[in-house]
């Protein structure tokens, strides 16, 4: 049946509004079989969807798909009808009410494709979030109307900010009770420094939100039907008209502070119509100038409409975001060059690969379309291994179900099978163009844990999850421990190993047992110290011959975590072939300290003089001199330890307020601020790492269950001196180390 046909049946069969709204979606369903015909590159967009824990990104994503006709029915993220949300594919997701892995979906709204990822809110899988910004053109910022900007808001502000991507803000849940817009949009003001402004007002709030108040259009929006379907304008209710006619004058306000055009319009009065606003949004969008503020609830299907409206509005389509590569000249320095964004299939194909993921046929590999076209059967280079791969199947994905496609164009996100690359690899079509693009921002784990096969059985199991999780997430490290014989795995945070030791069990059938996390723990030096070593080895034939003069020193604090050499000889007492094995020996020995084992980090390796023999010197001997040189300097130097730091952020009623802080203070954490809001207290403190375990469960029985907490890596700062002691005597006990008297006696049975 064409789908004129449906239109008119829908027309004289006389059903309900629902039954003609569920025809229309099923009719644009329809068009998905089209999606990847060639579209104009203004009628596409790419967005992520990023926020703090719990401020409800996978329920809007819920809705978006829904009212766009992607899905038939909506379900709950918690998952209570056994279903659970559409993006949250993974089992666990579901259990947990968390989202781990960001996914990937597209929809179409008023004949726009719109690619849509839906990111993680926990600090732990900060990276999802960092690699969904890298390829997207814009965001949409979800925010509490209670909690308002947290402290992942905060995070994901800094890593749009890194990608420049352009955004919007969205206050969702308007029917929680404590629910106050205007707080968050001062607190947008002052804590993010948006200059951002209301476009919609919301209708009531709490119990008796009904609708949105469109401040541009001013129109006030009703959303009525089983599930918000339908929508119907009318005027803006009389007790709203003074407060809207105020908080319209100030969008224009910020606008013009914004926006030359329309400022000089609102300078000589001109009549400011619809047009003129929604234009002048656009132009300081895009720049990240101004931030459009809308509100609504999406759990009660309120908002995500108008939401979607001014994503088409106000975000950039492909071809209006900048996107640079370098290009790689022999002899000289890279040079950077733009690429084009413009859907030509002339152009040479240049593409991104952002994630990697283990599927049912082999690796699935996340890629943007920056530049030309890719069809199925064309072969493609990755630059940094230079191996050409033919591409048998192109898929675009819905969650973790797959659409094959045949062709994909600039400013595409789809996915390839079988290419073996890792995250941030860049692809081409002809392997001579050597451009590459900038890869993704990694943080560093900051979390440690020794982990084991429950079933020494299972060992090839916990070797394929070991290997696959590694490959698919930058954040999760592994390496063998020779010293203490076993395996360490690293990661962001305790709830990040927690999930993957859960993964191996319920995917690989290997049960594991984890040790206690271990902190990643830095040695510095406290003062600079000289060195002057020489090396000397004779054993018949050819010997060893190395000296070495300069000094260790530490570096400033907010470079602590750095190393640096630098090779300050003049003449040829080192010839010039043999720095590098100076500095490598460095290296070598900042891997493993001799006070804990901890790297060595904040330090200054400069070499100043020294002396070398025509037969035996070598790089191996400046390489031995450089090592012998670091330990010189372990006996003679000042070492402390420095601890990981962080930025922990406490919420949880008034009345506890008294026992959180304590608890802090017990932690040794410095209280760096306190707020208030309608009976609910939010403590910011740095503590160290460290001291952080096991805190989850004790802010929770202490606070009744209602307290919560999220932390993030802030800086290295040197630990305590009863610590210092501890981790010093505990490695040296590992070792075998200790003097005799210090050895621990037996007790007798």
């Amino acid at each position: 049946m064409t789908i004129f046909k449906l239109l008119s049946t829908v027309k004289t069969a006389n059903v309900s509004k629902l039954n003609k709204f569920l025809i229309e979606r099923n009719i644009r369903c329809m068009s998905y079989e089209k999606y990847a015909e060639h579209k104009a590159i203004e009628k596409i967009r790419n967005i992520g969807i990023s926020a703090h824990i719990d401020s409800g990104k996978t329920t809007l994503t819920e809705r978006i798909l829904f009212y766009t006709g992607r899905i038939n029915e909506m379900h709950e993220v918690k998952g209570k009808d056994n279903v659970g949300a559409v993006m949250d594919s993974m089992e666990l997701e579901r259990q947990r009410g968390i989202t781990i892995q960001s996914a990937a979906t597209y929809t179409i709204w008023k004949d726009h494709n719109i690619n849509i990822i839906d990111t993680p809110g926990h600090v732990d899988f900060t990276v999802e979030v960092e690699r969904a910004l890298r390829v997207l053109d814009g965001a949409i910022l979800v925010l509490c109307a209670v909690g308002g900007v947290q402290s992942q808001s905060l995070t994901v502000n800094r890593q749009m900010k890194r990608y420049n991507v352009p955004c919007l803000a969205f206050i969702n849940k308007l029917d929680r009770l404590g629910a106050n817009p205007k707080r968050v949009l001062s607190q947008m003001r002052s804590k993010l420094n948006h200059n951002a402004a209301f476009i919609q007002l919301p209708i009531g709030l709490e119990s008796s939100n009904k609708g949105v108040v469109d401040l541009i259009a001013q129109k006030a929006i009703y959303f009525e039907g089983d599930s918000g379907e339908t929508l119907r304008y009318d005027d803006i209710p009389q007790e709203m008209r003074s407060e809207c006619s105020d908080r319209r004058h100030e969008l224009i306000e910020h606008l013009s502070n914004a926006d030359d055009h329309l400022g000089e319009m609102f300078l000589e009065e001109k009549t400011i119509n619809e047009n003129d606003i929604k234009e002048a949004i656009r132009r300081t969008c895009l720049k990240r100038t101004f931030t459009p503020v809308l509100v609504g609830t999406a759990l009660k299907n309120r908002g995500v409409q108008p939401l979607l409206d001014a994503v088409l509005e106000y975000l950039p389509n492909p071809g209006e975001v900048e996107n640079t590569a370098l290009i790689e000249l022999e002899g000289k320095e890279p040079e950077k060059i733009v690429l084009d964004p413009s859907r030509n299939p002339d152009k040479p194909f240049v593409a991104l690969a952002f994630k990697l993921e283990a599927g049912k046929f082999g690796q699935l590999t996340y890629m943007r379309c920056y530049q030309g076209t890719l069809k199925k059967g064309d072969n493609i280079y990755n630059v940094r291994t230079s191996r050409k791969v033919r591409i048998a199947r192109l898929v675009r994905m819905h969650s973790n179900n797959m659409e094959d496609v045949n062709e994909v164009f600039a400013g595409d996100i789809f996915a390839l099978f079988g290419v073996d690359c890792a995250s941030g690899d860049t692809f081409l079509t002809d392997i001579k163009d050597r451009v590459s693009l900038e890869s993704i921002y990694v943080p560093e784990p900051v979390v440690s844990m020794a982990i084991a096969p429950a079933n020494t059985k299972d060992r090839d199991n916990f070797s394929k999850a070991i290997a696959r999780f590694t490959k698919e997430d930058p954040t999760f490290h592994f390496h063998f421990d020779a010293d203490n014989k076993e395996t360490i795995v690293s990661g962001m945070g305790e709830l990040h190993l927690e999930i993957y030791s859960q993964r191996m069990e319920r995917e690989y059938n290997c049960p594991v047992i984890m040790g206690k996390p271990k902190v990643a723990f830095r040695e510095t030096l406290v003062s600079p110290c000289e060195f002057d070593y020489l090396h000397k080895k004779q054993s018949g034939g050819q010997g060893q011959f190395a000296r070495i003069i300069g000094v260790i020193e530490p570096l400033p604090p907010n470079r602590n975590t750095l190393l640096e050499f630098v090779d300050e000889t003049v003449g040829t007492n080192i010839p010039k072939q043999y720095i590098p094995g100076v500095k490598r020996g460095f290296l070598t020995m900042a891997d493993k300290g001799l006070l804990t084992g901890n790297k060595l980090s904040g330090l200054k390796f400069r070499l100043i003089d020294g002396a070398h023999h025509i037969v035996d010197s070598s790089e191996l001997a400046f390489y031995l001199a450089s090592q012998g040189a670091i330990r010189d300097v372990f006996e003679k130097g000042f070492w402390q330890i420095l601890e990981p730091i962080m930025q922990v952020e406490v919420t949880a009623p008034d009345e506890f307020q008294g026992t959180v802080i304590s608890q802090l203070n017990k932690r040794h954490g410095i209280v760096t601020g306190t707020e208030g809001i309608e009976g609910w207290c939010t403590v910011h403190a740095e503590v160290p790492l460290n001291d952080m375990f096991g805190y989850a469960g004790e802010l929770r029985s202490s606070t009744q269950g209602k307290g919560e907490f999220t932390m993030e890596y802030s800086r290295y700062s040197p630990c305590l001196p009863e610590l210092q002691e501890k981790l010093i005597y505990e490695y040296q006990k590992a070792m075998g180390l200790l003097p005799p008297e210090k050895v621990p006696k037996k007790k007798k049975n």
